[in-house]
């Protein structure tokens, strides 16, 4: 059952999104409800002047006059029916790029979580097609006014040429209006089921356009295909009874109206034979019954509006997702010192993250291990607030982040991901992302330090290339979105993985450049390997949505448990397979091709060995780089 409007959250963003829709081009509808007036009014004055004409060329006397003004309706019916087929699709079209503009801009401030509700397979059907047909409503409604006013005017011009005609018709109006109210309610409920079942196809069939490459090594095209098709015959029987409906009403409207327009004809003859009628007026009064009796226009009419009103209320659906507010609190200087305090985060129901707290200094490398579903990737966004926790705070430099102004914020922090989405027209631009006004040179040293600047060369035009005409490997991609964040700056730099799809020895330089002689970015990094976790001045292991514990990597390394995390150390606790684990080093993060000893790199304040990067307990006195757990 669909809630009322009053208790539907949904019902009330869609009736002020399409009131503001209506606002954006009220001008125009203002000037299409007067067309379609003018052209009603056109269309009512024709069978008087018809009528008239009529009568004097059956008495014989002149009717040039008459003649020449229903030629004059004619053609002007003719004119305004052309501007107003203008002025709707005008309407139409800048009502839908409203509606996508306004909608596009909420689901990119929402974030995240409207894709983790919705699929961006439906948010593209409702962006699309559903904002399409919202964006139909207010032209039919300016419509709408014009096609109520020829039956109504109907009804009046029978009502002048004698009060038994209109006492006739009136006699049947009630049939007609409980045939109108039944076409809206029938309507809208199979356009909603309708426009359902499109968005299921559309969420299905993109997460297959996606895992394309893993349906076909798989072979499992067919039972794919499947799949996506699914929901078809909810959307068959959906479409089936919008068209049942439409029929009935049809139907119902063939059958009812003929009777209503006969009746009135047949008075108009019986007043023709007692002489209250002229011959004109009884044509006059046929042509008025056939107006009075405009269903089949009033049902198109209505059954559109039904039909945008189901779409609208799916728009009204993502309008109830709330879009992330920001504060208006200054950023001070600062290192770029990240705290969470009892951070928790839920997820589909279950608790990702539980009372977590991390203190990472400015200028220091923390990495976050742990198993998969252990919530680092929830952690790493809720570090540079692309999600808000459930409860807890996060904050840069004693400032929360909810208070921060989305400029400051952004500015503030910098992301790469592990499949990073390349932006922009040109590969340049897609580095620059963001930027206010990225310079060739800071574009270029970005890439050098990604180690992307050799490749992008090698493309047809260099960094001028199109983003869509550069052929590259995922780890390219890779590369391209870290040399993206490092243009970036700020004082915090967050890498989801981002070094994942790169080989062992561009790795290593990467982080290298990372770890090496830099700004002294606050950097916090998601990492599945122990050469990676190596190199960070402290590691925060993740374990059940908790921090189990927090220290040096090679302190840590010495439990079974934590080597299990990369997929090492049998039951025993033995180091079964530490190249795998490390590329060609140790737990100490050592080369053992290189003939020498890769140190773990320095804090920020000269000293090596111990970090000041505390969990819970470090803040209470452990010192986390002695592996306190916590």
């Amino acid at each position: 059952m669909t809630p009322r409007g009053d208790d539907d959250p949904a019902a009330g963003h869609a009736r002020d999104l399409l009131r503001a829709a209506t606002r954006y081009s009220g001008a125009r509808c203002l000037a299409l409800c007067l067309v379609s007036i003018a052209a009603t009014g056109a269309g009512l004055l024709l069978p008087a002047a018809l009528g008239q004409a009529l009568d004097l060329l059956l008495a014989h006397a002149p009717a040039t006059r008459w003649v020449l003004c229903c030629a004059g309706l004619v053609l002007l019916l003719g004119l305004l029916d052309a501007v107003q087929t203008v002025l709707t699709g005008t309407v139409d079209a800048r009502t839908t790029a409203w509606l996508r503009r306004r909608l596009t801009r909420h689901v990119l401030g929402v974030g995240p979580r409207a894709a983790d509700r919705f699929g961006s397979g439906d948010l593209v059907a409702r962006l699309v097609g559903n904002a399409a047909e919202a964006g139909t409503t207010p032209a039919a409604r300016a419509a709408l006014v014009a096609a109520l006013a020829g039956p109504v005017g109907g009804v009046v011009a029978l009502g002048l040429i004698d009060w038994w005609l209109a006492a006739v018709f009136l006699a049947g109006a009630p049939v007609l209006a409980l045939l109108l109210r039944a076409v809206s309610r029938d309507t809208s409920e199979s356009a909603a089921r309708y426009q359902r079942a499109q968005g299921r196809i559309a969420a299905a069939l993109a997460e297959a356009v996606e895992g394309v490459r893993t349906v076909r090594a798989a072979g499992t095209e067919g039972r794919e295909t499947a799949r996506v098709l699914r929901p078809l015959p909810d959307l068959s029987r959906a479409g089936h009874r919008m068209w049942r409906v439409q029929g009935r009403a049809a139907a119902r409207a063939v059958a009812v109206a003929p009777l209503l327009q006969l009746a009135v004809v047949a008075v108009a003859g019986v007043l023709l034979t007692r002489d209250r009628l002229s011959v004109g007026e009884v044509l006059a009064a046929s042509r008025y019954a056939m107006l009075a009796t405009g269903v089949g226009v009033l049902v198109g009419r209505l059954a559109g509006l039904a039909r945008a009103r189901a779409a609208a209320r799916r728009l009204g659906e993502v309008g109830t997702e709330p879009a992330t507010v920001y504060g208006a609190r200054g950023l001070p200087d600062g290192p770029g010192r990240l705290e969470l305090r009892g951070v928790t985060a839920r997820r589909g129901g279950r608790t990702v993250l539980d009372g977590v707290d991390l203190d990472v200094p400015g200028g220091t490398t923390l990495a976050v291990v742990g198993r998969s579903g252990a919530g680092k990737s929830l952690l790493a966004a809720l570090a540079g607030r692309l999600a808000d926790p459930d409860a807890g705070e996060v904050l840069l430099d004693g400032v929360p982040l909810r208070e921060l102004p989305h400029e400051d914020l952004r500015g503030a922090v910098g992301y790469a991901f592990a499949r990073p989405a390349l932006l922009g027209g040109t590969v340049g631009q897609a580095i620059g992302l963001g930027l206010p006004s990225p310079s060739p040179g800071l574009v270029r040293e970005a890439a050098r330090t990604a180690l992307a600047d050799d490749f992008v060369r090698r493309l047809p035009d260099g960094y001028d290339t199109p983003v869509a005409d550069a052929p590259r490997s995922g780890g390219e991609s890779q590369r391209l979105g870290l040399a993206r964040a490092f243009a970036h700056g700020g004082r915090l730099l967050i890498l989801d993985d981002a070094l994942s799809s790169l080989d062992t020895v561009t790795e290593r330089r990467i982080t290298d450049a990372l770890f090496g002689d830099g700004p002294g970015a606050t950097r916090l990094l998601v990492a599945h390997r122990g050469a990676t976790a190596a190199c960070a001045d402290a590691v925060a292991w993740l374990d059940g949505g908790r921090v189990r514990a927090v220290g040096r990597h090679e302190e840590l390394w010495r439990l079974a448990e934590y080597r299990a995390v990369f997929g090492d150390g049998g039951p025993d606790g033995t180091d079964t397979d530490a190249e795998a684990v490390f590329g060609n080093g140790g737990p100490d993060g050592t080369d053992a091709d290189d003939g020498g000893s890769r140190p773990v790199p320095d804090t920020p304040d000269g000293t090596s060995g111990e970090s000041d990067v505390t969990g819970t307990k470090g803040r209470s006195g452990a010192d986390a780089g002695d592996g306190a757990l916590t």
